[in-house]
């Protein structure tokens, strides 16, 4: 008998709101995006991240009462629940398992809808447990930080830390909507304020030189919490990544290229290594200067638009450099264990090892091995922070002499 072949195409849209107060009565996008799914009243299972529970002490009452404001078009099946965010949050299945729970007490179904409020770690725990029950429950995410505002939060990716491998345990799920409020921003601490511009400068290197020199030009406003500046940026670099999601043709990554994941393979292994002490965006700028750095070492990258991307880094706040990368190798391991995350990051799509890296800004290039001696000299530049001093001859003389140029 000829095998059967089946075929058939899935159209996925979702919009991308920007917004400010977002629960306050008068604001609609909430229950725009409700109406749209049809006429009635709606069931929708409220999730809150903790930190921001205890940054904003009346957005529970404010969630509730746009509940009663709304109640021809939604109905709470309970209070909001609170749960932990951040990254611990996702190392094991304990809140997927609570997310899960309130789903089924509560009779949360396909057409019902689930409302995520928080950082990027809550919005994964959440998002793994709405994607798993019931096959998929419609979910819209409320990003409330910098980083998951202009990335994660608006992408088609959720998961959970297993195995001591970050996001081992997840699905492509996308939401059925995002809504970006700007206005928690502003309750960050500085820290996490500059933690979620490290995607924009990714973001920028790898698609779009005009951003970059933006973030160039505007990096003193940036770092002073300047609202026009940081709005425009992560505008910007939620574009981007949706543009790419949407019309680089692999939304899935079916393949085995992340071009998006520039710098992420040091990052997640990095965030292990340190126990989670540096915060995702502080690991990818690491992971950028380092990726940049080589990129530079092999030829590939001119001095000019390195210094560039590891200045701008610099002077956002981030430190290019963290003790973890030289972590001393145990007996099987011959350079220490930041290296496995080269072949972590090529089993999670299995296939053959690709990795981007920079011929340019806004240039990327994707290359399939990297040199284990020249990404020593690169960590070892790091260290040292040579690259915004002496000239570039000196630097091929004093730091990278046994390499041919």
């Amino acid at each position: 008998m000829k095998p059967i072949l089946q075929e058939f195409a899935v159209r996925f849209q979702y919009p991308v709101y920007f917004t400010a107060n977002v629960f306050a009565p008068e604001n609609e996008v909430l229950a725009e995006i409700l109406r749209m799914a049809g006429p009635g009243r709606h069931k929708i299972l409220c999730i809150v991240d903790e930190g921001v529970a205890s940054t904003e002490p009346n957005i529970l009452k404010q969630i509730e009462g746009y509940h009663l404001h709304y109640r021809d078009t939604m109905t709470a099946v309970c209070p909001p629940l609170v749960i932990p965010g951040g990254e611990l949050a996702k190392n094991s299945l304990k809140y997927v398992d609570l997310v899960q729970e309130a789903i089924h007490d509560f009779g949360v179904c396909r057409q019902s809808f689930v409302l995520a409020i928080g950082g990027g770690a809550l919005l994964d725990v959440v998002g793994y447990a709405t994607a798993i029950s019931h096959r998929g429950v419609r979910l819209i995410r409320v990003p409330t930080t910098a980083l998951s505002q202009g990335d994660s939060g608006v992408g088609v990716k959720n998961g959970i830390n297993t195995f001591d491998k970050k996001n081992f345990t997840g699905t492509f799920a996308p939401p059925y909507a995002v809504i970006n409020d700007f206005v928690f921003l502003r309750t960050l601490s500085q820290r996490d304020w500059i933690s979620g511009l490290a995607e924009a400068v990714k973001v920028a290197l790898l698609k779009d030189s005009a951003f970059f020199s933006f973030l160039e030009a505007n990096v003193q406003a940036l770092v002073q919490r300047d609202d026009v500046a940081m709005r425009y940026a992560i505008y910007r670099s939620a574009e981007l990544h949706i543009r790419h999601i949407g019309t680089a043709g692999d939304p899935f990554e079916s393949s085995s290229s992340r071009p998006l994941d520039f710098g992420h393979w040091a990052a997640h292994k990095l965030e292990l290594l340190t126990h989670f002490r540096l915060r995702h965006g502080e690991a990818v700028a690491v992971g950028i200067a380092l990726d940049t750095t080589y990129s530079y070492l092999c030829g590939m990258l001119s001095q000019s638009d390195w210094c560039r991307s590891l200045a701008l880094l610099s002077q956002l706040g981030f430190a290019l450099y963290a003790p973890e990368l030289e972590q001393r190798p145990g007996e099987d391991d011959e350079n220490g264990p930041l290296f496995h995350g080269l072949q972590e990051f090529r089993e999670h799509l299995g296939g053959e090892l690709t990795l981007t890296l920079l011929q340019g800004i806004g240039k990327p290039l994707e290359v399939h091995h990297m040199d284990t001696n020249m990404l020593l000299d690169a960590i070892r530049v790091l260290r040292e922070g040579n690259w915004a001093g002496t000239s570039p001859a000196f630097l091929k003389e004093a730091v990278c002499e046994q390499l041919s140029w």
